[in-house]
């Protein structure tokens, strides 16, 4: 008995400690495509211990129990679980999962899973970046993302993007707030083959940055290395050329002279070319100035993390010319990031992401009066580029040609400047889990940047030209700007009764930014050349006796508590509100502290019990949000009266330059507050195929801070450095709705697709302006003309403001039966532009002026469709805008200079015409704003066609490359639209005046070549 007990003991120890020895190993995989997952996440449930797979997805776990359950988990991806029983080596197939619903998205101080989500946001990821190609990380959301429009102030290398959230909301600044891993960053520096991810808060859920996030927020993640992987190298380049989207219709010499002909005909004189037969087609001027111009791009990354650390290392370079102006318009970006995470203790982590980069950038003048385009359009056809001696040519300076037209050529020649930029940025923040639920986060980020940028002005004539230089000159500037945020907050996650999940975090921000500018010019540069070209070297001196030096200084603070509480109960009733206190030194003491309260609320409608969960409908959810946000941006100290102004006294008989009172002050300037009203819902649908998102929005925004209003010449605002106070006046409003659907499919083994398109309306509409006038103005038209636009109520913001054209005046007695246009300040005769009396006073003058267009689309659109076939894969994204328009604004309505070919249809006798006016060198009112030089902007652009092809591996593997692809990609390669200038997307950006097209630089079309190596 004693034996059979000893021997039950000693198998019953055998089994139990072979239980605890079991081992699994083997390989994760993708489900389709067959390739190996590396870092994928392997907890052992019953343990808590974890690890990841390395990067050929392979991976070893020892000391298990026949008890013990392994789940395999990776974003994108449907978990996987494996319940241990013995010693094996096994495949894993990970399945995709294409509602991602697990996915776990950043909202801003903490992360939520994407089901669980209450808000307006959308995420793009990595893989859109990668087949987008951009140069800039933000067009990577031009028709991407509902509701957010990026504009270009033109296509010049390096030239600065404009981002808007759902419309224009404010007289100032629109743009949102941009976060990069945790600190206030700038987009227009990042590799956008750094970028992670990309979140975009459209609603009140960016309630939690305060003050800052009232344009919406972009939320930058930058990739890093994942833990227990092996160190991973990837190498990404491309190589092409770009040339111009389009060229205008310009009138070829023969047709310019034989119309310049029956101008000078009509006006009286005698005609300046009596033999047209040996002009031809003369001097295309678009052909001189543009050029293919090259780019080439290269990045690597190392990443990798062990047990207790994890890194990234990459660094890129970029070089773009313009195809414009070649060597003199380029810009080079370089860029070094370091990312390290290190787990100190199971309680305290470090995480730190610095970026360094370096800007080099020369430019051509691209737009506005004198720009090389505008000068390319309006210097006539039957002007050569170089004379008899092989110098430039000159264009004349008589009346007809006017004193703003040089030859674009000779203008790029005589463009020197110089600019270059260092900036570091990055953020360090410690982790440390106190107690069980409870994680306090301290984090500091920072900018600092110095850049010094140098012009010449090259003494030089060009006939008696607003360009001549008299006097050569160089002027230099170096600007350093500073700001760091110091944030301290805490999360504290508590479930209750198993069904009620609380999540309290609550922080506190310190922002300060600081920094300084000196200026100076210096004259008559030895031998009048660039490479002279410096300060030191300059001889001359100003008019005034001395050089030309200036500078100044800055110092802002902003101080932020913040608290949001988020609450579900069983994961289907959501809820969290948040409130920041925001302390701004841009307000008076009684105006410094505002209180910004948001909420937003969920019902997961198809986890209830009555949910009916078919094939057709997989998941429903209704979502609703509201909130207060604040904007502080304005001068600083604008309560307070500073003596920054300029003034010049008499001291015993003498006059002495001084100081003198700056802008005045208003003690009693607020906030600005911004309501945000969100409902919308989330379904999937076909067994997860199809995803639909829509939201229904509005927004309010409040005590707009307006500046320069008007007050009485007493108060000296005209002086050099003073102005009118800033004061709260006005709101406007922007509602719409956004819709965006995506579905994705597997055919076979072989062919797989997804499709997605979305769609955003805008009512954009100023509702008060409180000032002494009802409006403000912006923007300019023509020379000497009247302020084209208008931020006024009752009509969307900056809206053009002009006459209203009714045809074309066909003979003398129409004239004599219409009310007279000689209050415009020329005489009629047939042939001109008949106006509509507005007002119905009888009299057509400039009081009969109003709403001539929209510069802000009704609609956006965007569609994108991807298909993989074996190792091809096919990407194209586009995105369209409807409603839009834009003033036409670079020709010079002078009548020896050329003219767009839509003039051949001119009214030359009764009956001719009824939408073109004569040409005449005589008086005519023609050129006066109206919706005659207004045109419908919209547009279809094929932005992005991608053909890659990955090569097998069992290939790739044999010279040391994981994985090999190779593409060819055209980007802006088609705009389809009725609008005659170069770039219907194109926009300065301002809120009053954009929309006004100076000649913009066309945003090139862009040919690449590219590879993509992951070892």
């Amino acid at each position: 008995m004693k034996n059979n007990f000893l021997l039950l003991s000693f198998l019953l120890f055998s089994v139990f400690g072979f239980s605890q020895n079991i081992t699994i190993s083997g390989n994760v995989i993708d489900a389709k495509a067959k390739f190996p997952l590396p870092s994928v996440n392997i907890v052992d449930k019953t343990t808590g211990k974890n690890l990841s797979t390395d990067i050929d997805g392979n991976f070893k776990i020892s000391d298990l129990s026949n008890t013990s359950v392994l789940e395999f988990s990776f974003i994108g991806y449907k978990n996987y679980i494996l319940k241990v029983t013995q010693s094996q080596v096994v495949t894993i197939s990970l399945q995709e999962d294409t509602n991602s619903l697990e996915e776990v998205v950043v909202i801003g101080y903490g992360q939520k899973q994407r089901k669980l989500l209450t808000g307006s946001v959308t995420t793009i990821s990595s893989k859109t970046i990668d087949q987008i190609q951009p140069i800039k990380v933000e067009q990577a959301l031009q028709g991407t993302v509902s509701g957010v429009t990026v504009t270009g102030s033109g296509g010049a290398p390096g030239a600065g993007l404009n981002i808007r959230i759902r419309g224009v909301s404010t007289n100032g600044n629109n743009g949102p707030l941009v976060i990069i891993d945790g600190y206030q960053g700038s987009l227009d520096l990042l590799n956008p083959n750094d970028v992670e991810t990309i979140t975009v808060l459209k609603d009140a859920q960016a309630a939690i940055y305060g003050t800052i996030g009232s344009n919406g927020v972009v939320l930058i993640t930058t990739k890093t290395g994942k833990k227990n992987s092996k160190t991973q190298v990837s190498y990404n380049s491309y190589t092409g050329f770009q040339q111009t989207t389009k060229k205008l219709n310009l009138l070829n010499a023969t047709e310019y002279a034989l119309l310049l002909n029956e101008s000078f005909a009509n006006g009286g004189q005698a005609l300046p070319f009596p033999d047209v037969s040996n002009l031809g087609r003369g001097t295309d001027w678009q052909n001189e100035v543009f050029n293919d111009a090259p780019i080439y791009s290269q990045d690597f990354s190392v990443t990798g993390g062990s047990d207790k650390i994890t890194y990234g290392f990459s660094g890129s370079d970029l070089y773009q010319q313009g195809i414009i102006g070649g060597g003199k318009s380029d810009f080079k970006r370089n860029t070094a990031r370091l990312n390290l995470g290190v787990e100190l203790s199971p309680k305290i982590k470090i995480n730190s992401n610095f970026i360094y980069t370096y800007v080099d950038r020369d430019a051509v003048n691209d737009n506005g009066l004198g720009s090389v385009l505008f000068n390319a359009i309006n210097t006539p056809s039957t002007i050569s580029a170089f004379d008899a001696n092989g110098d430039y040519s000159l264009v004349p300076s008589t009346p007809g040609f006017g004193i703003e037209v040089i030859n674009p050529l000779a203008q790029i020649e005589n463009t020197y400047n110089d600019f270059k930029l260092k900036k570091l940025s990055g953020s360090f923040d410690v982790e440390y889990d106190i107690f069980k639920g409870f994680k306090l986060t301290s984090r500091i980020g920072f900018n600092t940047s110095n850049s010094n940028s140098k012009s010449f002005a090259k003494q030089i004539s060009y006939g008696g030209k607003v360009f001549d230089v008299a006097r050569s000159s160089v002027s230099q500037n170096k600007i350093n700007d500073n700001d760091y945020t110091f944030d301290l907050f805490g999360a504290y996650t508590k479930t209750i009764a198993d069904n009620h999940n609380f999540k309290l975090t609550a922080g506190t921000t310190i922002y300060k930014s600081f920094g300084s500018g000196l200026f100076a010019t210096g004259y008559d540069v030895p031998n009048n050349v660039w490479e002279n070209a410096d300060l030191s070297l300059a001889q001359g001196v100003s008019e005034g006796g001395g050089r030309d030096v200036g500078g100044y200084e800055y110092d802002f603070r902003r101080t932020r508590h913040f608290a949001r509480l988020e609450y579900d109960f069983k994961g289907k009733y959501l809820f969290s509100g948040m409130i920041s206190r925001d302390v701004s030194l841009r307000f008076g003491p009684d105006e410094r502290v505002a209180y910004f309260p948001s909420f937003t609320s969920g019902w997961i409608v198809s986890e209830e019990s009555f949910f009916d969960k078919t094939k057709f409908l997989n998941f429903f959810k209704i979502r609703a949000s509201y909130g207060l946000l604040g904007n502080d941006q304005i001068r600083d100290y604008g309560y307070r009266g500073l003596l920054n102004g300029e003034a010049t006294y008499v001291f015993d008989d003498t006059l002495t330059n001084g100081t003198a009172t700056g802008a005045l002050a208003n003690p009693s300037i607020k906030w600005e507050a911004d309501e945000k009203i969100n409902v919308g819902f989330d379904l999937k649908m076909w067994n997860n195929k199809v995803t639909i998102t829509t939201d229904l929005y509005q927004n309010t925004r409040k005590d707009l801070l307006i500046n320069n209003i008007p007050v009485s010449g007493i108060f000296g605002t005209n002086a050099p450095g003073s102005g009118s106070p800033t004061i709260n006046a006005g709101s406007v409003r922007n509602r719409g709705i956004e819709f965006a659907i995506d579905y994705a499919d597997k055919i076979n083994d072989n062919l797989r697709f997804s499709v997605g398109y979305n769609i955003a309306t805008l009512d954009n509409e100023v509702i008060e302006v409180n000032n002494s006038t009802g409006f403000l103005e912006g923007g300019s038209f023509g020379v000497g003309q009247l302020v084209p636009s208008r931020f006024e109520a009752g009509h969307a913001a900056g809206y053009f403001y002009g006459l209203v054209s009714d045809g074309i005046f066909q003979n003398q007695q129409e004239i004599n039966d219409h009310p007279s246009q000689s209050a415009l300040g020329a005489a009629t005769a047939p042939g001109d532009i008949r106006y509509k009396d507005v007002n119905e006073d009888g009299v057509i003058d400039f009081k009969d002026r109003t709403d001539i267009g929209d510069p802000i689309a009704k609609v956006t659109m965007g569609f994108n469709i991807n298909v993989f076939y074996k190792n091809f894969d096919f990407i194209a994204y586009s995105y369209a805008s409807l409603g839009n328009d834009m003033v036409r604004n670079y020709e010079r309505n002078l009548s020896n200079l050329n003219k767009l070919n839509y003039t051949l249809g001119r009214w030359t006798g009764e009956g001719t015409s009824n939408s073109v006016p004569r040409v005449t060198t005589a008086a005519t009112n023609n050129s006066v704003l109206s919706d005659y030089f207004v045109e419908d902007a919209s547009f279809l652009r094929i932005q992005t066609l991608q053909l890659g092809y990955t090569i097998d591996k069992k290939f790739s593997q044999k010279i040391g490359i994981n994985k090999f692809r190779v593409y060819t990609t055209v980007n802006n390669l088609y705009t389809f639209t009725k609008y005659r200038g170069f770039d219907p997307t194109a926009n300065d950006g301002n809120p009053i005046g954009g929309g006004i097209d100076n000649g913009f630089y066309p945003q090139p079309k862009t040919f690449l070549l590219g590879v993509n190596l992951n070892f």
